[in-house]
């Protein structure tokens, strides 16, 4: 058995490397001697002369949603670039190396966000101050701050494709390549073990689910609220803006915010606890109807943001109820068939924003800007962003989700549920979601998990399948979590925070997760520990909201469970 985490971490292995100081190893010149050749990294080519090295002494991180606070660790900046033999393309990679003495045999891929591949050198500190060299990738775009979208058309009806199939999960795979072996040389690893891991969370947690479903490059992967089914991700940020025009009404933004507000209050006592967190959205489904809303007040002072507004005054109306139920229903097609779904109860109506026109003073359509990119420019193949949806229905909607469903099957849709390969080479995922999440549906990961388990394990029960997937493949909804981090609007849910930390545990000293560590962030009960069930159990506390217990609930169970008729395949 290994020594526990807490007990390695900062301690050094000296051999090869170790011995040496961060003044010995990061040069320009250490750096080129340690170059991997290309028969070990598929046939790369490395630019020796593009190397840079800065050696970073007592650095310190005040944490941030997905690592705890740190201090005095050491580290040496690399860049380089490589190329694919006859593409004359370029791709830059950047590497923070823990000092020899600091590093304790770990790689760490980080993702991006949104269109970004990468988060710069935002989440590099997530994997130094557990002793791991971190890196990433810019894709071959050009620059570390040049977006996937921003190359994705050569021109107007011509794709990318190296760019796109850069971006669906080759990249990340080239990272981890040749990340893993610089880094064993760089270190003189020779036979020891150098553990990898993946850490990344929404269009990050895509990019996870993206190796882990082709390749067996990671011991052990954080995927956090993944963007996975791309073709009806993207399109299903136009949902709620059709629904408005549908109905013929645009609440104003304080209606949206009091129905959320009303909802927490109302469903927060149905997990056990009164606390300000949610913890059973299923049960908010089952026992809250939003109609019980309709002329409650509400009142939110003048805004001067990008969209100013007035004050805004009044009362919920029958049509902003309206509107919201039919939201949180999801995308159904014209004669009632499920499309799409839409976030949980108590997630905020991100996708609903309307804009003020001051002219008329009344609040109009605000067409959501992914949805208002994603059909022109990766459907319709035209650089332009749509500024109205003239015409568009439901059914159009459904369209677009198949046309890019279809489209980008083998690269961007991330949904093959079949990881033999991964679980047999004894990898271990560890996957949370935001219950309270506005921006990608909690149940679209509970869907994926769930066609996991049907797809690997279909001759076994419910429960049997479960414990059998449990083993390696561990899903978390976080209560009260919005996207990535946790909700404004329920402060005192906890947060994840050291998830890295409880894979490297799982992975390296066998200590299975039963349970997930969560960190209050902010608020009143800033620093508070809680802990969050893993699926399919659901958080109910008892003994006055004292003691936590994770329950079977199959009526809850069942307000996850979805079926997509709109399609004559099945959409995992």
């Amino acid at each position: 058995m290994k020594p526990a985490l807490n007990t390695i971490v900062g301690a050094a292995t000296l051999i090869g490397a170790h011995a040496a100081s961060l003044v010995d190893v990061c040069t320009n010149s250490y750096v080129k001697s340690a170059l991997p050749s290309p028969d070990l990294i598929n046939g790369l080519v490395i630019d020796s002369s593009s190397i840079t090295t800065n050696a970073v002494y007592n650095s310190s991180t005040s944490g941030g949603d997905y690592f705890p606070a740190a201090a005095a660790y050491d580290f040496c900046n690399v860049t380089l670039t490589y190329t694919h033999p006859g593409r004359n393309d370029k791709v830059h990679l950047k590497f923070w190396m823990p000092a020899p003495d600091q590093f304790q045999n770990r790689w760490l891929s980080t993702g991006g966000g949104g269109f970004a591949i990468n988060h710069d050198e935002q989440q590099l500190p997530g994997g130094v101050q557990y002793g791991a060299a971190a890196g990433i990738t810019d894709g071959g775009f050009g620059s570390f701050s040049t977006q996937f979208d921003q190359v994705f058309l050569l021109a107007n009806g011509t794709i990318n494709y190296e760019a796109l199939y850069m971006f669906g999960y080759q990249a990340h795979y080239e990272l981890s390549v040749v990340g893993k072996a610089l880094t064993k040389s760089f270190y003189a690893v020779g036979d020891a073990k150098l553990y990898s891991y993946w850490q990344g969370c929404s269009e990050g947690g895509r990019e996870g689910f993206s190796q882990v479903q082709r390749f067996q490059e990671f011991d052990g992967a954080v995927i956090g609220a993944p963007a996975l089914r791309y073709g009806q991700q993207q399109t299903n940020h136009l949902y709620a803006n059709v629904v408005e025009q549908t109905l013929g009404y645009y609440p104003p933004p304080c209606e949206l915010e009091k129905i959320v507000n009303l909802t927490i209050v109302a469903c927060d006592r149905l997990d056990g606890r009164a606390d300000g967190v949610v913890s059973r959205t299923d049960l908010c489904k089952l026992h809250f109807n939003i109609s019980s809303t309709i002329g409650a007040p509400y009142s939110c002072p003048a805004s001067t943001t990008l969209n100013p507004t007035p004050a805004q005054n009044g009362t919920i109306s029958a049509l902003g109820a309206a509107a919201a139920a039919k939201m949180l229903d999801g995308l159904r097609t014209l004669d009632g068939r499920r499309a799409y779904i839409f976030y949980q109860p108590t997630a905020t109506f991100d996708d609903a924003q309307t804009k003020y026109n001051p002219e008329t003073k009344t609040f109009e359509l605000d067409v959501t800007a992914y949805g208002a990119e994603w059909v022109p420019r990766f459907l319709q193949l035209q650089n332009y962003t749509l500024s109205s949806l003239d015409n568009v229905t439901y059914d159009t909607l459904k369209d677009w989700m198949e046309l890019g469903w279809q489209r980008y099957e083998d690269v961007l849709q991330t949904t093959w549920p079949d990881l033999t390969h991964f679980q047999s080479a004894g990898g271990k995922v560890l996957h949370y979601h935001g219950e309270s999440d506005p921006s990608i549906p909690a149940g679209s990961s509970v869907h994926y998990h769930e066609s996991v388990r049907k797809t690997m394990y279909p001759n076994m029960p419910f429960n049997a399948g479960h414990k059998a997937l449990n083993e390696w493949n561990r899903l978390f909804l976080v209560p009260g979590a919005a996207h990535c981090a946790p909700s404004t609007d329920q402060p005192n849910g906890a947060f994840p925070q050291t998830t890295l930390k409880t894979l490297i545990e799982w992975v390296e000293n066998d200590i299975v997760p039963e349970r997930l560590n969560g960190t209050v962030l902010s608020g009143d009960h800033e620093g508070e520990q809680q802990q969050i069930c893993a699926w399919p159990l659901r958080p109910l506390w008892k003994e006055n909201g004292t003691v936590l217990d994770c329950v079977h609930d199959q009526a809850s169970l069942d307000t996850w469970d979805y079926e997509f008729d709109a399609y004559r395949i099945p959409l995992y």
